[in-house]
This record gives C-alpha cells, structure tokens and sequence, in this order.
C-alpha cells in the first residue's frame, strides 16, 4: 500500500493567539509521532500546493472568498467570530490546506498512491459556502471533492467524517447533492449547534452521546455508516480525520481510544478497497491535545499503510 504524505510549512504561519488550542503545535505533534515511530519514512512525503481562487470558488462564492481576502490584517489579529482568528498568513496557510487535499487527490486518481493523509491546518469541515466558522476559512474536503468531479468525472464521492464536532460546512455545502454521501460522527448536542439534526437524504448523522466509549462508538457506525455505503458505492472516499473524540482531549466528553482511530480507517479503507480502487484521501480536521493527537495519527497512518495496529 503506497500512502502520500502532503504537508507544507506555511500550514505552521496561521495561529490565533498563545492560548488558542488550534495551534502549529499541532502539526508539531503529528510529525514528531510520525518519526519516532518510523512510519512518516514509510510515506511518499510530499508539499501541498496552493489552492487557486477558482478551485475554491467550486464551493465558495467568489464575493465571499473576496470579502474573506479583505479581513487580512496587515499585522496582528482580527476577530472573524469567537473562535475563529485571523494573522496575516492565515489565508496562505488556508489555501496550502485545501491544496493539500487536491493534490492528494490528484495522486490516487494517477495511480502515484493508492491513498492519501493531508496533515494540514487550518482545519475545513466547519466552513460553510459562505461562512467562515470554528477555526475554519475554506472547507478542504469540500474543494477536494469538487476537484475530483470536475477534474476526474467522479460521481460517487464518500465524505467520511469522525470528528468530535459535526461537519456543518460540509453539510451545508452538499446537502442534497445525490452524488455525495456525507457519513459524520459527533458528540451531541454539542457545537455546531446546526445541522445536527438534519434529514437531508445524503447526510448520515450519527450522534454521540458524552462518554460514549469505543464499543459504543464501533457499533454506532457499522449500524448507521456502512448500510449506506455499501448502498452508495462510492468512486472516491475523502476522510474528515478529527482525532479530538479521544478521552484525552480537553474539548468534549467523548472516550475514545488510539485503537479506535486505527479502526474506523481501517473500516473506510475496506470501502475504497470494494469500491473505488482504494482511492482514499483523508486531511486533518480537530485534535487539541499534542499526546493524543500524535499517537491518534499515528494509529490513522498506520491503517493507511496497511500495518497492523501496535505493530
């Protein structure tokens, strides 16, 4: 199994204060993990490249993604909401993450990996089409998708997305669309406080009671995910990776463990595998804590090498 590794270093140049956990620290963690283990020298590394504005404009309007261009300070930080901040790399740093993801899918549709991890920041999955929300600019997985139907012809993409928090942006951007299924995991009632309950026919919600523990978890998405997929059928599947369900994680009530991340890849890999020729490309959405965020990746990459967990 041949797995891409795409990063960049302008990922680490967006940051939103000292005390914001969506940090460079995290990138940090991923990579360090990744080392010490020996597994980032088992990947294909690779630089992300930029996403261009009409790559971007698939899912974003073009007077918003302009109205986003004209709240970059010329020094210091501006305030989009509450949460989300803005230095004056951070769009760089935004456009290197959506560019990741496109390019990942570029190499699974040439056949140079049969699958992808995009370790980049910021995350994506809360940006609506014209919303800029949750430490979120531009909606990766979105503008990946995007890419591949308008690239690569894909018909049947897979959104998968195990993050704490609901993928709102991703919703928003797709709900309806009869070509893409969207499979997300979260913990309820709990931020984005919209979407959570939506009936859209190609939205698979499965909300996660605090505390839920990982046979709890497991059986919650083999009861609501994999119907659907195997229904679906999917030419491409796109992971949302967000590794802050683990009990460890300062941000929600969730208990998951390391192994659990090794096993929901693992589960979206036999997808791809019957399906889509393996085609897989996963980019990183949460993760506060460095610890398990690292070894969260860890066990992720390791899935995506096809190597035992633990091993």
């Amino acid at each position: 199994m041949i797995t891409a590794y795409i990063t960049h270093p302008d990922c680490h140049l967006h940051h939103m204060g000292p005390e914001h956990p969506e940090s460079p620290l995290r990138l940090e963690a991923i990579k360090a993990r990744l080392s010490l283990s020996g597994l980032l020298q088992q990947t294909m590394q690779s630089d992300a490249r930029e996403a261009t504005e009409d790559e971007l404009a698939r899912v974003h309007p073009l007077r918003h993604l302009r109205a986003l261009d004209k709240c970059v300070p010329q020094t210091g930080i501006v305030t989009l909401d509450s949460d989300t901040m803005m230095n004056p790399d951070s769009l760089q740093a935004a456009r290197m993450a959506a560019g990741a993801v496109i390019r990942g899918v570029e190499q699974v549709y040439r056949g140079q990996a049969d699958n992808v991890f995009c370790a980049v920041r910021p995350p994506g999955h809360h940006a609506e089409a014209t919303d800029a929300m949750g430490f979120c600019f531009y909606n990766n997985v979105a503008v990946g998708a995007a890419h591949a139907r308008a690239k690569y012809g894909a018909r049947r993409i897979a959104i998968l997305d195990f993050d704490v928090h609901q993928c709102n942006g991703t919703i928003d951007i797709f709900k309806d669309d009869p070509d893409i299924l969207i499979c997300t995991s979260y913990q309820y009632p709990f931020y984005p406080w919209r979407y959570l309950r939506s009936e859209w026919q190609n939205v698979v919600n499965t909300p996660l009671e605090a505390g839920t523990d990982s046979t709890a978890f497991r059986r919650e998405l083999e009861n609501d995910w994999l119907p659907a997929l195997h229904a679906f059928k999917p030419e491409l599947v796109l992971v949302s990776a967000g590794f802050d369900g683990h009990r460890e994680d300062p941000m929600a009530e969730l208990c998951l463990e390391d192994e659990d991340f090794y096993w929901v890849t693992h589960m979206a890999m036999e997808i791809a595998a019957l399906y889509a020729d393996n085609r897989l490309v996963s980019v990183l959405e949460g993760g506060y804590d460095p610890a398990s965020l690292g070894r969260g990746a860890e066990a992720h990459v390791r899935a995506l090498l096809g190597l035992p967990f633990g091993d």
